[in-house]
């Protein structure tokens, strides 16, 4: 499989390391300092594109992947506004394009664990809700984009749910969502459930960035030869 990286950050550079290793080759690395050599044109060199880069410049980075006809993964979060216009774009060109706030295997079976306890919740007012994520300094985003995953989970379930919000908040209608940055922590995410006399907790913890580029690898493998617009649950089976 020829890859393409596009954003060649830290997460550009595991995948790197991790592709090589399982025998895929990357032919292409886009960066700040030759960004502007990733065309429509240069891109079809690669069979799939990889994008991690930023939220300002993702929906346009996936946009020339799908003109070119070449399947695209992309990991970036915060953008998810433009994304019913990429997704439209995909199925008007014919293309493929993969997207998911968390390329974690773990991670997307704590979305559906969150989804299960949810809806065993909705019956259950006495709890007062609360989630956190923890990530990295350098991390652009907040709340992650796991972190509002989480929050659209519990939305579709707890009927009393409409809304999330960045704060730690006891409004009713609002999922609170506290975000923190601490240096080295690739990322936590709690889902907390507390009551007068008890508290459930869920949570995930990842070590290091190796689950992300892996399932981000292993999407880009999936994707090759498929048509339209796709995400972990598609792939996992879930």
């Amino acid at each position: 499989m020829k890859i393409a990286l596009i954003g060649y950050g830290k997460m550009g550079k595991t995948i790197e390391k991790m592709a090589i290793e399982q025998g895929h080759q990357v032919v292409l690395k886009f960066d700040v300092d030759n960004f502007d050599e990733f065309t429509v044109k240069t891109i079809k060199k690669a069979d799939v594109a990889i994008e991690f880069t930023r939220p300002e410049g993702a929906a346009e980075n996936i946009k020339k992947c799908i003109e070119a006809g070449v399947p695209v993964v992309c990991g970036t979060t915060g953008w998810l506004e433009k994304k019913a216009e990429v997704d439209a774009l995909c199925e008007e060109k014919g293309s493929s394009f993969f997207y998911a706030s968390n390329y974690s295997v773990g991670v997307n079976i704590f979305f559906a664990l969150n989804k299960f306890l949810a809806k065993m919740m909705n019956e259950q007012p006495q709890y007062e809700l609360e989630t956190e994520e923890i990530h990295h300094t350098q991390k652009l985003d907040a709340p992650s984009g796991t972190s509002i995953t989480l929050a659209e989970g519990i939305i579709e379930n707890i009927s009393d749910k409409k809304s999330w919000v960045n704060k730690a908040s006891k409004a009713k209608g609002k999922v609170p969502i506290i975000s923190k940055r601490i240096e080295k922590v690739p990322g936590t995410h709690t889902i907390k459930y507390q009551s007068v006399i008890d508290e459930i907790e869920i949570k995930h913890t990842a070590h290091s960035r190796a689950g992300f580029a892996g399932g981000a690898i292993q999407a880009a493998e999936w994707i090759i030869g498929k048509k339209g617009v796709f995400g972990m649950s598609d792939m996992l089976g879930f």
